[in-house]
């Protein structure tokens, strides 16, 4: 059996489009820890090896690549948008949030929720005009279109959607509901 380099390791994960905490937290190390055995500072214990090599395997088998699963066109907002148009578009497609994408890059989100938290404190009233910009809040992660579908659903676990890009220009977009009608 051929033990692979700290490079071989680095450029196989680079290659399947993971970062480094997505191998970490598919291998259940530390980030740290891989960046140190990809830096070779760290001679890691054969079964740390073996389970990064068991992640880098699995994701290089996987048939299913975010771009296999994404839906388009992406349903979203600029920042300079009135509020009233994502609140229109959430309601007439029964969403909760949306991406705040600006020349086809993604700068943030906005949901129901910092809506509703605006009108809460005060910051919202009918009558006054506010732009997207005003309630918005951090994005939605990105992945390369190549990503495993096995990575995508466990970065879900921790968010509600999924951006995909290509060459830093949103393709698509990924939600827990996507996952679910594979299944089904």
């Amino acid at each position: 059996m051929d033990i692979p380099t700290p490079a071989e390791l680095k450029a196989k994960r680079m290659q399947l489009g993971l970062k480094q905490a997505d191998v970490a937290r598919l291998a259940g190390i530390s980030q740290s820890m891989v960046a140190r055995i990809e830096a070779g500072s760290v001679d890691p214990r054969t079964s740390t090896l073996i389970k990064i090599v068991d992640v880098l395997k699995s994701a290089e088998n996987s048939t299913l690549t975010a771009a296999d699963i994404m839906h388009t066109p992406v349903l979203c907002v600029s920042p300079s948008d009135p509020i009233s148009r994502a609140v229109e578009i959430m309601g007439k497609n029964s969403i909760s949030q949306l991406p705040v994408i600006e020349s086809g890059v993604p700068v943030g989100c906005i949901s129901e929720s910092a809506i509703i938290n605006a009108m809460e404190s005060g910051g919202l009233q009918k009558t006054h005009a506010h732009d997207v910009r005003d309630f918005m809040e951090p994005g939605f992660p990105t992945v390369p279109h190549s990503m495993p579908v096995e990575t995508v659903v466990h970065i879900l676990q921790q968010n509600h959607a999924v951006i995909v890009l290509d060459k830093g220009k949103v393709q698509g977009v990924i939600t827990k509901h996507d996952l679910i009608s594979l299944i089904v």
